[in-house]
């Protein structure tokens, strides 16, 4: 084990003999951390928090901090860290509320500088959070999501798999799978194909989750009967897992951001632009 001599290490701490700790670490009792873990300078382990193999945390990292809430109880929850996660500078993640129900961090994410996973949160794996990226209490996360810079996502919504949300959205209501989420308006702007190609799905994988996001977003039905349509005509991976997502939710989901119907696009004469200073393209509702 590879300990820096200004790391101060509690000796009920269970650690992996490989672990390496930089200068000024701090891990306290009741930690459990796997084997090939780095720990970079002014990493803080605190208590009840279990860290799995090959993990990597950077400089200023709280692992395991106390429950920001207003009721914090006597004897909270856990910390369970994965396997193969890499934790930015000054990532913070919180223990739970209920002392058997653990805050969950999957395998193989990176979380960037600043982000934060507060309390009872249950990641999956595969997930990239840029930085400053903040999650309320109780937030779910699905495989392989993205969350871009400056998000926050409020408590207890779940943001489906494969979703790619955009920089500085605001996210109050559950983000369906396979979606692009528009960091300015906050509403779904269309499947994240990028992702989806990047990640293997093929053409006709990608042209029946076109038809499901239709069926969502650009029918008149109701929602039972969307539900419903879903379940029947989708029953298939990797679509089958919108049933799943929509019949389990609480919260209301993101809508869909379309222009209005009677907007309309018109082109300017150069004549009518260099009269007016400007540019020839007018966004005109009417």
């Amino acid at each position: 084990m590879k300990i820096h001599p200004t790391a101060v290490i509690s000796a009920d701490a269970q650690i992996a003999a490989d672990v390496s700790i930089g200068p000024f670490c701090i891990i306290e009792s009741d930690v459990t951390i796997g084997s090939g873990c780095v720990l970079e300078g002014r990493v803080n382990i605190k208590s009840g928090t279990t860290i799995g193999e090959n993990n990597r945390i950077s400089d200023g990292a709280v692992i395991g901090g106390m429950p920001q809430h207003v009721n914090v109880p006597e004897h909270p929850g856990r910390v369970q860290i994965g396997s193969h996660n890499t934790f930015r500078e000054f990532v913070t993640i919180h223990r739970a509320l209920k002392h058997d129900v653990p805050t969950v961090v999957g395998d193989h994410n990176l979380i960037m500088v600043g982000g934060h996973v507060a309390h009872d949160c249950h990641l999956g794996n595969n997930i990239i959070f840029a930085n400053n990226a903040m999650l309320g209490g109780h937030v779910t996360v699905d495989d392989r999501a993205y969350i871009s810079g400056a998000v926050a996502v409020h408590q207890f919504c779940r943001i489906g798999s494969f979703a790619m949300i955009g920089g500085h959205a605001r996210v109050v209501q559950d983000v369906p799978p396979y979606v692009t989420i528009d960091g300015l308006s906050g509403c779904v702007v269309g499947l994240n194909l990028i992702g989806l190609r990047r990640n293997g799905f093929t053409a006709e994988q990608i042209i029946t989750l076109k038809n499901a996001y239709r069926l969502i977003y650009r029918t008149n039905l109701k929602w039972n009967e969307i539900v419903q349509r879903l379940q029947s005509e989708y029953s298939a991976e990797p679509a089958a897992r919108l049933h799943h997502f929509f019949a389990a939710g609480t919260r209301g989901y993101v809508q869909e951001r379309r222009m209005p119907p009677n907007a309309t696009l018109k082109f300017r004469r150069q004549s009518e632009d260099d009269a007016r200073g400007t540019g020839g393209l007018q966004v005109k509702a009417g």
